[in-house]
């Protein structure tokens, strides 16, 4: 394994992050779903596994989709960013299900206010060495957290309708966890598992260098520089995603956020059983002189990946386009069993979709 595969691998596989099962035992929930769905049957459309939750209310008409996020630890270096894209990244987890946000709960929780608390890079260390951090009480961090969470709502026009709040946190790290409704705009929602082969990847939105949490939690970088909050992006991204969604050409949609197109690709080709060929020069870039790594792996917010049939490529651009957002088509779904990332003809990485025990213990221990 390269530098790069290691760190999406272990993002993919180990990772509690995109493994939850590997802690919660979703069996169990699978089995109580089934037994409320006797008493409320065709109410819950997609239970847990996709970017959100799709349901609907008894005899209430349409559905709506649920999604809950944390973002905890980027809220030590950043926390007006962190807050803000641990709001954004659950809108967008909305979006990706086909529908449109509206209501924003969140809970916070910290030290007592007036205790100290370092922000910045050393933020986990306790101590600055890089002399760019600040020392705030915990109150004025509360702040900045609160501050995040109202910008990105006031941006996506969607309401904050309560939450929680608690000083009893003894941790370094703070809590923010943020729950998202929205009300679905398609005719059913859509899902992350990619459909068929030959379907091709569109990328919306432009990739940066910001975002660095996968290469920090598989212990490849020592700083933690969490993505930097877009508010007009995000914006833009949603209501060009809406608007692809109009087509009724969508077959398969993900969104950008932790391991960016990486993840969204690898985890879109592997839950279909399939695979996928991205060629990484194709993506639309917010920045000259990035490398293919950063391209592949950053975490820079604002952008989506949407898969439709060839034949309907031009219209679904189009519609995207008309809102003064860039798209290209990065790649398409192949009958392979891994993702191949390439950059100017050359490979970058090679992602199976199931690693061997070898690559497992490397993983695991190291």
């Amino acid at each position: 394994m390269n530098r790069i595969e290691k760190a999406l691998m272990h993002a993919l596989f180990t990772h509690l992050h995109h493994n939850i099962d590997k802690a919660i035992d979703f069996k169990a929930i699978d089995a109580l779903n089934k037994k409320v769905g006797k008493l409320f049957p065709n109410v819950l459309l997609v239970g847990p596994g996709d970017d959100a939750a799709a349901f609907k209310f008894p005899r209430i008409k349409g559905a709506f989709v649920g999604k809950m996020e944390s973002h905890c630890s980027p809220c030590v270096p950043r926390p007006y960013d962190a807050a803000a894209t641990g709001a954004g990244g659950a809108m967008r987890d909305v979006v990706a299900m086909g529908a449109r946000p509206l209501f924003l709960m969140n809970f916070l929780g910290t030290k007592p206010l007036h205790e100290k608390v370092l922000v910045g890079p050393c933020g986990f260390a306790g101590k600055c060495t890089c002399g760019k951090c600040v020392e705030m009480t915990s109150g004025e961090r509360v702040d900045l957290m609160v501050k995040g969470l109202r910008d990105m709502c006031s941006a996506m026009d969607v309401f904050i309708v309560g939450g929680g709040f608690s000083t009893s946190f003894s941790d370094i790290v703070p809590a923010t966890v943020v729950s998202v409704i929205g009300k679905l705009v398609t005719a059913k929602p859509l899902t992350k598992p990619a459909k068929a082969a030959g379907d091709q990847i569109i990328l919306i939105g432009k990739t940066g260098s910001d975002g660095n949490d996968t290469l920090y939690r598989a212990g490849l970088v020592d700083v933690m520089k969490p993505a930097i909050a877009l508010f007009k992006e995000e914006r833009a991204v949603m209501e060009a995603s809406l608007a692809a969604f109009r087509t009724g050409k969508i077959k398969a949609c993900s969104d950008l956020g932790a391991a960016g197109i990486g993840a969204a690709v690898c985890e879109s080709a592997r839950y279909g059983g399939f695979g996928a060929h991205v060629d990484l020069t194709r993506a639309p870039l917010r920045e000259k002189d990035l490398i293919p790594e950063e391209i592949m792996i950053c975490e820079t917010q604002g952008r989506m990946a949407v898969q439709v049939a060839k034949k309907d490529v031009a219209a679904v651009l189009k519609a995207i386009r008309a809102k003064g957002v860039r798209a290209e088509v990065i790649g398409e779904i192949t009958k392979d069993n891994k993702e191949v990332f390439e950059y100017k003809g050359r490979t970058v990485a090679v992602i199976p979709n199931k690693p061997s025990q070898a690559d497992m213990n490397e993983l695991t221990n190291g």
